[in-house]
């Protein structure tokens, strides 16, 4: 043990640490299977944090430079057999089955140290960056003529870039020149966004249409589409469940359509043959008065867990029906529930290979949609799919 000590006080003193990682447990029973731990910047003072790696989760601790060597003592003596140190000069694996008898194995450094990684706070990479005109934030009031995000509008900032981060990763399932429906765009600002990515920074001369009730929303979108030429961008006012003007989209996205207007717009969605579908659920009340199972009652009556339960079950039924219809489906976080509660996506692809022929998980997802709603005695919007 006391050459790993030296080893400690040598690296940290030296600030030549970059990374250490413990591993294998001495106890399986341990609720966290790794410890790692780094140099950071906080507050312009050097600090250590430990990452506490557990089945399902991560928690950290920032320790002050004077604490860090007992830290990892007490884990390499108490919690771990394993201990791999990375340093500027060399890499070193410790091995200690048994704590009074360690042994320290030196290999060449395979990390460099990089001053801009110690900050906690790195400035995040954006599709639309912060400090860069972009016309239509600018409209919208997101942005000032100098590409500055105004502060209260952070939030719809980081939800916009978020967005298209789940767009680039479903990108290559869109033809090139894409028709896109908006069903519920609202104000806009992400279908808006949509656009710019697409057009501007892919090169995709991509056809949008966003669809909402309000007359004087639409106008303003029109409006604003109009005074940017993005040519490309209409915007339309209409209920979803009665939109029947396109025979076709590659990709439907619905964000916060209320209740069963969802399900309506998962419908056109499906008909259409839609590659993509991107929708965010909202108010999921149709299944709260229906809902019914005696096993159950002791959570049912009670309104609060009723609700959120009968929102959790809407869901899954929609992602059965959208897998009974050939597309592989994935619930996503959209944005984080410091914002919004409302915050999971539904992201479904069509697959390729189910487009006509039913495969085995298809006719699994219709029985387990059936199963459900027999088990909860419900009959969702949905099921007219």
């Amino acid at each position: 043990m006391e050459k790993f000590i030296q080893l400690l006080e040598q690296s940290i003193s030296q600030e030549s640490l970059i990374y250490i990682s413990f591993g294998n447990l001495r106890q399986k029973s341990n609720p966290y299977r790794k410890v790692t731990l780094r140099p950071v910047i906080l507050r312009d003072q050097l600090f250590y944090q430990a990452t506490y790696h557990y089945e399902k989760k991560v928690t950290h601790e920032n320790l002050k430079q004077n604490e860090c060597q007992s830290f990892c003592i007490q884990l390499l003596n108490n919690t771990f057999k394993q201990c791999n140190l990375f340093c500027v000069e060399a890499d070193y694996q410790i091995l200690a089955a048994k704590s009074d008898k360690l042994k320290i194995i030196k290999k060449s450094p395979s990390k460099t140290k990089d001053i801009s990684q110690l900050s906690h706070n790195q400035e995040k990479q954006y599709l639309i960056p912060d400090g860069q005109p972009c016309d239509f934030l600018i409209c919208l009031g997101v942005m000032t003529k100098e590409g500055k995000v105004i502060q209260k509008h952070y939030n719809k900032f980081r939800q916009i870039n978020r967005f298209l981060e789940i767009i680039s990763d479903v990108i290559d399932y869109l033809p090139d020149n894409p028709k896109i429906i908006d069903f519920g765009c609202g104000k806009a600002y992400l279908t808006f966004a949509l656009y710019y990515y697409l057009n501007f920074k892919l090169k995709k001369k991509v056809t949008i249409v966003g669809l909402d009730l309000k007359e004087d929303v639409i106008d303003f979108c029109n409006g604003i589409a109009k005074q940017l030429h993005y040519d490309g961008l209409t915007f339309q006012m209409g209920d979803i469940a009665e939109y029947r003007e396109t025979a076709k989209a590659d990709m439907v996205v619905t964000l916060h359509a209320c209740d069963t207007a969802t399900d309506f717009a998962l419908m056109k969605a499906v008909s259409w043959n839609a590659s993509v579908i991107l929708s965010v659920p909202c108010c999921q009340h149709e299944l709260f008065s229906q809902i019914q199972n005696d096993i159950n009652m002791p959570i049912l009556k009670q309104g609060i867990l009723k609700e959120r339960f009968s929102a959790i079950l809407t869901d899954s039924l929609r992602t059965l029906k959208l897998s009974e219809h050939g597309y592989d489906v994935s619930m996503i976080e959209f944005t984080s529930l410091e914002h919004t509660a409302k915050n999971i996506m539904i992201r479904a692809v069509l697959n390729q290979n189910t487009k006509h022929s039913q495969t085995a998980a298809m006719k699994k997802a219709a029985e387990e949609f059936k199963e459900l709603c027999s088990f909860w005695h419900v009959n969702p919007t949905i099921a007219q799919l």
